[in-house]
């Protein structure tokens, strides 16, 4: 059952982000999507600020833009959290998870990096990963365009971020390279078919369905994943992560995934937590402001944060 600040928040939504949206063109999904975003994001916390730099992609020979929120006091922050957008790979930006990066910034004291990584299809797989993966690089060696930052790192994403910081993680375990010392994930995509049950149990939930997780795959992976390491749950093994938290929500076909992906975690040896969001959707973080649900939530992601900042 949907709870019941949850369902105004469908509904607002419906009218800002039309179920038939798959039928426009992605520019104009991408303008829907900003204007929701819009309709959401309020003005930035009281002492939080935004700046942002230029990153230029080490191998790549392109460049992307990242957002720093630094909080109030940022010369007594503990910890620099990098955030990967969710948008299934083809639509978010900077802007449109304000809302999120800002509030985390205000809420933990940690200084918060948002990452306006490349996008599908134009740039298929694994381009995100490739741009997400180079600047977690730069933040482990001190080299992000922004001055001095605290040198403990957490990676967190929501949705295709939940990939994309996942797989950073993971990759970064298999290069032998250690300095993430956390990972938060809120209804995090990580296999290219979603966990059952809720991959049938919430086919048609509200907001994403199990053919929008499709359909954006096959922008992303082309239908098919032939980078292997941009697919958390197809690894071969899941030990030598630093802890994760990764929260499901109650009315998502990618419900699952974040189980599945933490019960692999903790039977490998590590540390993996996997609550869920009862009565909520996928997206619903925009709904912070009114949702008891999402609410909780936030408060468990800023919890996570706060607690392994610094190791």
């Amino acid at each position: 059952m949907l709870e019941p600040e949850i369902v105004a928040f469908v509904e607002r939504t419906k009218s800002l982000y039309p179920a038939d949206r798959a039928a426009s063109t992605l520019a104009e999904q991408r303008a829907m999507y900003e204007r929701l975003a819009a309709a959401f994001t309020t003005p930035l916390p009281d002492g939080v600020t935004s700046q942002d730099a230029l990153f230029a992609s080490p191998t790549g020979g392109h460049s992307f833009m990242l957002r720093l929120y630094p909080p109030s006091d940022r010369a007594s922050a503990s910890g620099t959290v990098l955030y990967f957008h969710g948008g299934g790979f083809a639509v978010g930006s900077l802007a449109s998870h304000e809302l999120i990066t800002a509030r985390i910034a205000a809420d933990t004291g940690l200084c918060v990096v948002a990452v306006d990584y490349r996008l599908a299809p134009e740039h298929a797989a694994p381009a995100a990963h490739e741009d997400c993966l180079a600047v977690t690089r730069a933040a482990l060696d001190g080299r992000l365009p922004f001055g001095p930052l605290p040198r403990s790192l957490q990676l967190a994403g929501d949705s295709a971020g939940g990939t994309l910081a996942a797989s950073v993680a993971l990759r970064l375990r298999d290069e032998g390279v250690s300095g993430v010392d956390g990972i938060a994930l809120v209804y995090p995509m990580l296999g290219v078919e979603p966990q059952l049950p809720a991959r049938d149990t919430e086919a048609d939930a509200p907001m994403l369905t199990l053919a929008d997780v499709r359909r954006y795959g096959a922008l992303y992976w082309g239908g098919r994943a032939d980078y292997p390491w941009t697919v958390p749950l197809e690894a071969s093994r899941y030990d030598g992560l630093p802890p994760t938290l990764a929260i499901g929500v109650e009315h998502d076909p990618l419900r699952d995934d974040a189980r599945v992906f933490a019960e692999r975690i903790a039977a490998a040896g590590g540390r993996a937590d996997a609550p869920v969001g009862m009565g909520l959707v996928h997206g619903s973080w925009r709904a912070l402001a009114t949702s008891p649900g999402v609410q909780w939530m936030h408060r468990e992601v800023c919890r996570f944060l706060v607690r392994h900042a610094a190791g």
